[in-house]
């Protein structure tokens, strides 16, 4: 399991890119790079990072199933996850 201060930080910075997606929109828009630079740099949304929602692991992050490939192993084996079978040949 990661840091609560780990899950907490990214939350935030969630909150504050969306706090700040439709100016840096407008901004962008403008081509005001000045004004970009004046945001908070948590404003950009590559400072997010996609984590595990079970574990909260940030690497070997699945998209489609929101999961570390550790977790989705883990789900997957215990028949969690709908339509997610083990293969055998």
């Amino acid at each position: 399991m990661a840091k609560t201060s780990w899950l907490n930080r990214n939350e935030r910075k969630r909150a504050t890119v969306k706090k700040y997606a439709a100016v840096r929109a407008e901004l962008k828009a403008k081509k005001d790079y000045a004004g970009l630079s004046q945001l908070p740099r948590d404003a950009s949304p590559t400072r997010v990072v996609n984590r595990c929602q079970v574990s909260g692991r940030r690497r070997a992050f699945l998209r489609r199933f929101k999961v570390s490939r550790l977790t989705f192993r883990e789900l997957a084996s215990a028949g969690l996850i709908p339509g997610v079978t083990k293969s055998s040949w």
